[in-house]
């Protein structure tokens, strides 16, 4: 430990000290610091050690360290975000150097704005003008997939697609959620639980007065599994992130903020390409439902009820470090609000209102909270919720159901907002059109098309 003190205004440089892994234990160290500061030493952990790992092997789980070392690194630049960024122990290209600075200019957008900074042309990586030629080496890697899992509804409509498909798959997942690990377990499916552990100092920093707010955490998961798919030699790492993660909220005077900038088509498309001509050429990193929007999303998970009673994407139960909460839905969150409001169309409002334990349309005082993912009155909310206008359709249409039009928000919703928007662009079926933007492997898209469109 040094002197040295952490002034957010007065720090000069973030550092990307070394990073390791140790193939006997699993656990790789990714180490950082401020200035001559303190150093942070972050670890991530993966199960199945020891990995024996030959020179193609060696090279590629190289490469997807140092991948993850800078892009895990926003998490504690963020803190202070510096002018200068070094990296002490290795070098990168120019290429390499111009998608982080993407990553981290627009993944940290949210965090910006709400801070008041503005980041564009602020953020430079160091490198060096001679490009990284060599190319990714061909691993062999097994048909496997490891599918990323968050205990919410789109990760299982993606697990039981690749299921229907015939795709072997590893159901994966980082940190110690027990609704998470008891979603995964409802799966019947093998699972592989990954350790991420930040370094204590960044609790610490925030306490001296850091900056803080929401990262591309999407990004920094991508890259961690990308380290365990090269270990365990699965050739395919899958998420599932729908189309409507690339459109952000409008906000007068600043333009468009993406908080969910790293589920967006835009990541994926510049990762995944990454992944193929620096980590692995086999190693395949897709959205499975891509071409989707939520409400088409919804749609196809209302067609199964077997995880009824354990899914969750209410992201105030993930707050709760580690435990399992005994209400699954907080019922006032945008989450908790959008879910609803995606699935009504497509379920029996009495299975509907049993998986949230009430009839969240029915509550006059949380006009606000749905006004917003309407975009009436609001910008859409900071969260992983869909477009404003498969709100006003999924709304419309329920206004127009005998079972629900009588329901407090949605009598409101046909007396008061109906009556301003244009009856044309309130129709459902546009919006279930499968899209053509996606990565997923053309032979496995042709099995999967029809499953989606029916």
């Amino acid at each position: 430990m040094s002197d040295w003190l952490f002034k957010r205004d007065e720090v000069k440089a973030f550092r990307f000290v070394r990073c390791g892994f140790d193939a006997q234990s699993g656990v790789a160290t990714l180490v950082y610091a401020f200035d001559d500061g303190s150093e942070m030493t972050e670890t991530v952990t993966v199960p199945g050690a020891p990995f024996a790992l030959d020179a193609a092997r060696a090279k590629a789980v190289e490469a997807a360290l140092r991948l993850l070392h800078l892009i895990a690194g926003v998490s504690y630049y963020k803190a202070a975000v510096p002018a200068e960024i070094r990296i002490d122990a290795y070098s990168i290209d120019k290429d390499t150097a111009a998608f982080l600075e993407t990553v981290y200019v627009n993944g940290l957008g949210e965090f910006a704005y709400r801070n008041g900074l503005n980041l564009h042309g602020k953020i430079a990586f160091p490198h060096v003008d001679t490009p990284d030629s060599a190319g990714a080496p061909t691993l062999g890697l097994r048909e496997h997939a490891l599918v990323a899992i968050g205990g919410g509804k789109d990760s299982l409509v993606s697990i039981e697609a690749l299921r229907s498909a015939g795709v072997e798959q590893t159901v994966t997942w980082i940190g110690g959620s027990q609704l998470i690990a008891a979603c995964a377990a409802r799966t019947g499916l093998p699972t592989l639980n990954l350790g991420r552990a930040l370094a204590p100092e960044l609790f610490e920093l925030n306490r001296q007065g850091a900056w803080n707010g929401h990262i591309p955490v999407t990004a920094i998961n991508s890259a961690i599994m990308v380290l365990a798919a090269v270990l365990h030699g699965a050739d395919q790492v899958v998420f599932s992130n729908e189309r409507s993660a690339s459109y952000g909220s409008v906000i007068p005077g600043t333009g468009e903020v993406n908080h969910q900038w790293s589920k967006g088509w835009a990541f994926e498309k510049a990762f995944g390409e990454y992944v193929q001509s620096r980590v692995a050429a086999d190693l395949h990193y897709y959205s499975l439902l891509r071409p989707l929007s939520e409400l088409a999303v919804a749609r196809q998970f209302a067609k199964n009820s077997h995880y009824d009673a354990h899914f969750s994407s209410c992201n105030r139960n993930f707050h709760i470090l580690g435990e399992r909460p005994a209400n699954r839905w907080c019922g006032v969150c945008p989450k908790c609000h959008f879910v609803f409001l995606a699935l009504a169309p497509f379920m029996p409002k009495p299975r509907l209102v049993g998986i949230f334990g009430r009839n969240l349309l029915d509550d006059a005082s949380q006009a606000g909270g749905f006004d917003a993912l309407l975009e009436f009155q609001d910008h859409k909310p900071f969260e992983c919720v869909g477009e404003g206008k498969e709100s006003r359709a999924a709304m419309a249409l329920l206004g127009e159901r005998p079972e629900w039009r009588e329901d407090a928000l949605v009598a409101r919703f046909n007396r008061e907002i109906r009556p301003q928007l244009d009856p044309r662009e309130l129709a459902l079926p546009p919006l279930l059109e499968i899209g053509d933007e996606h990565r997923v492997p053309a032979a496995l898209w042709e099995k999967l098309r029809a499953q989606f469109a029916a």
